[in-house]
């Protein structure tokens, strides 16, 4: 189903089942709202003081209105704790053949891992037609993983795991947000949930999660740098105004880093910041990239690097 004024796609079986409670408690208030209003306007000009001499009439209590005031809510209510608590149930019980995925929140992006130990940053490729299983923990501070065309939206914390599924009905690319405040990165920490048939699927997660085709390294590197989430924290165009350096002209200069010293900006010099990010820490930022040791095959590092030094290169 396609978005409406209030909502956005249905792409997951579970979507239409929350929209329905959702639309259910709505258009319920809508009216009520608008019974309660409408009364009110009624009852002011029908029963206003006409002359000096009006007086108002001795009015006593009437248990048949009390009742159905008070019984009509109350079955509203139930019916709306029922329907809902049905619709949670169904959510949070998960079908016994999802696949799992392993998800890690850290500032700022998401990791995907997967049984066969491919990992992926900022894409979460899953079949369609076959239920999903999020196992998901925080590196530092709490995250919330938010799907909306999915309807998922789940906390995720330090020192414990959370789990969130869903079942993907169409093929297509649907974005992720993180829903809970979490630093300076967090209006960036986004990424897709990518749906494929599932061969495509199998395809795909052997490739490593990225479909890099028979592109150029500089070209795999930077769609390396946007897949894997790098141009969140890093400018490539001179303005210096993100989390981390920029990276614009970086390689074959002098980097002077926290402790007063310099470092050529070289091959070993930038394979080594990916990962091990905290061993030179460029002077003025703080050391806070996630080392991405195991995330990234031998041909993805070449490829990055490959990509920053066509950025600039010392003259």
């Amino acid at each position: 189903m396609d978005k409406t004024f209030f909502m956005p796609r249905q792409a997951s079986t579970m979507a239409a089942a929350v929209d329905d409670v959702y639309y259910f408690v709505y258009w319920l208030s809508v009216f009520f709202f608008a019974l309660i209003v409408g009364l009110m306007i009624f009852f002011v000009i029908r029963y206003r003081r006409r002359s000096p001499d009006d007086v108002t009439p001795k009015i006593t209590h009437s248990y048949a209105l009390e009742a159905f005031w008070s019984i009509i809510p109350l079955f509203l209510i139930i019916l709306i704790f029922a329907w809902g608590f049905k619709v949670y149930l169904q959510l949070r019980v998960v079908p016994a053949n999802a696949f799992e995925i392993h998800v890690t929140a850290l500032k700022w992006q998401w990791q995907f891992t997967y049984p066969d130990g491919t990992v992926t940053i900022g894409e979460l490729g899953v079949p369609v037609g076959r239920p999903v299983k999020l196992l998901m923990n925080s590196q530092d501070v709490i995250h919330s993983f938010y799907v909306p065309d999915m309807r998922v939206k789940q906390d995720v914390v330090p020192n414990r795991y959370t789990v969130a599924w869903f079942e993907a009905t169409e093929v297509g690319d649907h974005r992720i947000y993180c829903a809970e405040y979490c630093g300076d990165g967090h209006s960036q920490m986004y990424g897709w949930v990518k749906v494929m048939p599932p061969d495509v699927f199998n395809d795909w997660v052997a490739a490593g999660g990225i479909e890099a085709g028979n592109l150029p390294p500089v070209e795999y590197g930077k769609l390396l740098f946007e897949k894997k989430t790098c141009i969140v924290c890093h400018s490539v165009d001179g303005t210096g105004n993100k989390q981390c350096p920029d990276l614009l002209g970086v390689f074959g200069h002098e980097v002077t880093l926290t402790d007063g010293s310099t470092v050529m900006a070289d091959e070993n010099y930038l394979r080594r910041s990916m990962m091990e990010p905290n061993a030179d820490v460029v002077q003025g930022y703080r050391a806070e990239m996630p080392s991405f040791a195991g995330l990234l095959k031998d041909d993805q590092t070449t490829a990055l690097i490959e990509y920053i030094k066509s950025l600039g290169a010392s003259e």
